[in-house]
């Protein structure tokens, strides 16, 4: 992880050349500069900002990033599915608030709670639009703190990071994030250890064969 300060006379977005799997941070970016980065890279770029109090982290996903957010993606909606709980997915979505000084692109994120306020709707307005109730962060660098005080920032209820490893859940609380057993959006479901088995059998059994393996043991886990 490198961090920069970037003059700005010289700054040029066409230089950057970032490697898939790594990210660069930039100082004393104004949420104008970050605006303008923003609208710049809006189309045909591939990676994921994150900005908190004049910090910018653009990051470039490798393509086992994309794979295990895939993956978890499609846990969720089995999950979702299988408890006949309605959801948006807002995917990789810019949420930023200016008062907050804060702007994030998830790997993926989700109503659920709040799903009846954005059904349907495409124009949202995070100054007065709630936050999505869940973030799934693919993070394989050591610092995330970055990212975390931007969610922290915005109000993101919950946010499930995954290192390649294991899955560690975080629930917003009065101080902040808070490291969790359980998610406080599907307290009945052991989400960490069982998810965690199931991505190892997508990478020795399959794609398709994970997906239907956790969709059973959903079905068993909440039966009566």
């Amino acid at each position: 992880m490198q961090t920069q300060t970037i003059p700005k006379t010289t700054f040029n977005l066409q230089q950057l050349d970032i490697p898939p799997g790594n990210a660069v941070r930039f100082r004393d970016i104004s949420w104008q500069d970050f605006e303008s980065i923003l609208a710049a890279m809006e189309d045909g770029y591939a990676v994921r900002f994150a900005y908190y109090e004049g910090t910018l982290e653009i990051k470039m996903p490798s393509a086992k990033h994309e794979r295990d957010k895939s993956l978890l993606s499609d846990f969720v909606d089995i999950l979702l599915e299988e408890l006949d709980i309605d959801s948006e997915c807002f995917g990789s979505t810019t949420l930023k608030r200016q008062m907050m000084q804060s702007g994030i692109e998830p790997d993926e994120c989700f109503y659920i709670q709040n799903e009846p306020i954005v059904r349907g709707r495409t124009d949202l307005d995070f100054s007065i639009d709630p936050p999505p109730d869940l973030a799934i962060e693919i993070d394989n660098t050591s610092d995330s703190r970055l990212r975390f005080n931007s969610y922290q920032a915005l109000g993101v209820g919950e946010v499930w990071r995954y290192d390649g490893i294991k899955i560690e859940i975080y629930v917003l609380g009065d101080e902040g994030y808070e490291k969790r057993d359980r998610s406080a959006i599907f307290p009945d479901i052991p989400i960490g250890d069982r998810f965690e088995e199931f991505l190892e059998q997508s990478r020795t059994l399959g794609r398709t064969k994970a997906l239907k393996a956790f969709r059973k043991w959903i079905r068993n886990t909440i039966e009566p």
